[in-house]
């Protein structure tokens, strides 16, 4: 508006209004700089101001100058003015227009992650910057819960970005769409596919900590060779437990770990034990071996005590699971890496024995780049490094093997003295449900308690309200979360409609309000992370995949480059470019 007009009581019995009054009256010239926000906002009251002629019942009035609509009887005036637009600004910026301005109380610490729903204003947060910088939150761990198809991947894949730009390093252990690759490699991440036929794992293969123990050597070195040992162990044993249905006995644990021992004494240091090799230490049965199994020299004793263990390493390498954990590593985990991504897409949705030994062996290989990274650090070897694991689709590994549920419940208590954040995606709180055992079900369900950040994606009511008990939420938040899960009206037009609740979270952190926000993603995000492209047209898929290959290019051909400017010492700048 050029003029502000006020009408007081006495003037509207005399016939009469006041002229535009000067708002910046008052204020000490300069004060705020050559101009300030009021500049150009409100007139002079000498300058002229047109007056508003006053009501004449006879005759109908001139038309006003005024923003509100005609004066006098059937004019239209109008009582209310439009919502101004908002802007977001400092202090010092908006001085001018004080107190005509108000904070918003919205978080600013972290990833963008979208905007304030009812106010508009920016929401940044994640698990890792709210636990080390604002101190938010005292568990860096993020669950989030959502109806299929309303964005929880692409929030998570946000995250994934944004904290990769602050050197956190991003960590998909198990890819089961998959949704992450090409994020990882467009951030020049390590992309490991694991399936058969296309990549393996070695359990028994000691990885980064392994190399790290030798790296750091005397005590230090000689305590991570006993962890790495330990790590090892438990994998073999998850293995065994998901051909068998049933955990292993207590003496077969101990077979198991005196093999493994005498396995690491007599294997060289520029390889690594294979299952073939455990299988023949256990046909062997040296002295070691005998020792734990009480034989008492006879070797009928032995053969018993053994014969269940031979048999479920049988299976393993001759089963479903040999191919791809009987042989060498594919590909090791770089520990330099900026992100990692361990796809198991390839693996058939039917074949639940091999997704849940891929998913334990995933995991079992990242984690222990993580404590090797750590271990390196507090030697002074390497720099600190943090992690932000992502477990997508949890009710899917979750029913795979239960090693699964007591390895991310182990997650989820020790991240903090694993220097790591982690989110967990999964649909609803019945998937907890489906589990096999009531301890399992039991930690499954504590998962959501332990959360630092619980995002809620569109929920049916039901669901919303048994989150409530748990979360703490109120009718207000219960009732906007469930109206995101809606379909759109049937009297939509059919063309690129989208669910009500696309894109909207409502995120709470314990009993604070929970903040509504509204997520929008850029060109890159959306052709980086379609996670509808088996729908799409032939044309337009390959066409994303013709994209994601040139922009892959692209990096590749800049590093390229950039490595032969730095190998290359005869090169130098004259000011306007390279030069010999």
């Amino acid at each position: 508006m050029t003029d502000i007009r006020a009408r007081s009581a006495g003037s509207q019995r005399a016939g009469t209004v006041t002229r535009a009054v000067d708002l910046g009256a008052g204020w000490p010239a300069g004060h705020s700089g050559g101009a300030t926000a009021l500049t150009g906002l409100t007139g002079d009251p000498a300058d002229g101001a047109p007056v508003v002629p006053s009501h004449n019942p006879r005759k109908r009035p001139a038309p006003a100058e005024s923003t509100r609509g005609w004066s006098g009887r059937g004019g239209g005036r109008v009582g209310y003015l439009d919502s101004p637009t908002m802007w977001r600004a400092t202090t010092v910026q908006a001085c001018g227009l004080w107190p005509f301005s108000a904070g918003s109380g919205a978080p600013m610490s972290g990833v963008p992650i979208g905007q304030h729903l009812f106010t508009g204003a920016t929401v940044c947060g994640d698990p890792l910057s709210w636990f080390t910088r604002a101190r938010y939150i005292s568990n860096p761990s993020l669950f989030m819960l959502g109806m299929p198809g309303l964005g929880k991947s692409t929030l998570i894949n946000r995250m994934a970005v944004g904290l990769a730009a602050t050197g956190v390093v991003p960590l998909v252990l198990g890819d089961l769409k998959p949704d992450y690759a090409d994020t990882v490699r467009a951030l020049g991440g390590q992309v490991i596919p694991i399936g058969r036929g296309v990549g393996g794992i070695n359990v028994l293969d000691p990885g980064a900590m392994g190399i790290a123990a030798e790296r750091i050597g005397g005590q230090a070195g000689k305590a991570l060779a006993a962890e790495t040992h330990g790590r090892v162990l438990n994998m073999v044993a998850a293995l065994l437990t998901i051909v068998r249905g049933r955990a292993l006995d207590d003496h077969e644990q101990a077979v198991l770990s005196a093999c493994l021992r005498h396995l690491r004494e007599r294997t060289p240091s520029h390889r690594a034990a294979l299952l073939p090799d455990l299988l023949r230490v256990l046909e062997e049965g040296p002295d070691r071996v005998r020792a734990v199994t009480l034989d008492r020299g006879q070797e009928t004793r032995y053969r018993d005590a053994v014969d269940p263990l031979h048999r479920s390493l049988l299976g393993i390498l001759d089963g479903a699971l040999g191919d791809t954990f009987g042989a060498e590593t594919s590909t090791r985990i770089d520990p330099d890496a900026p992100a990692v991504c361990i796809d198991i897409s390839r693996i058939g949705e039917a074949d639940t024995q091999l997704t849940a030994a891929a998913m334990l062996a995933a995991w079992s290989d990242g984690l222990g780049t993580v404590a090797a990274s750590h271990a390196l650090a507090d030697a002074g070897l390497a720099p600190r490094r943090w992690f932000f694991t992502i477990l997508d689709e949890l009710w899917r590994p979750l029913r795979a093997a239960s090693g699964i549920v007591d390895r991310i419940d182990a997650l989820t208590r020790l991240n903090r003295s694993l220097g790591l954040g982690d989110a967990k995606i999964t649909h609803t709180l019945k998937d907890a449900e489906a589990l096999g055992s009531d301890s399992d079900r039991a930690k499954a369900r504590g998962f959501v308690e332990r959360a630092g950040i619980v995002a809620c994606a569109g929920l049916p009511m039901a669901e919303m309200q048994e989150l409530g008990r748990v979360v703490g939420m109120s009718r207000r938040e219960i009732e906007l979360v469930s109206s995101w899960s809606s379909p759109p009206g049937w009297a939509s037009t059919g063309t690129n409609e989208e669910p009500p609740g696309r894109g909207r979270f409502l995120i709470k952190v314990g009993g604070r309000p929970g903040i509504p926000i509204r997520v929008t993603i850029t060109d890159t995000e959306r052709r980086l992370h379609d996670t509808n492209l088996r729908w799409a047209q032939n044309g337009y898929a390959q066409e994303q995949a013709a994209e994601r290959a040139a922009a892959r290019m692209l990096a590749f051909e800049a590093e390229a480059e950039l490595s032969n400017l730095v190998t290359r010492p005869e090169l130098v700048t004259d000011g306007e470019g390279w030069s010999s």
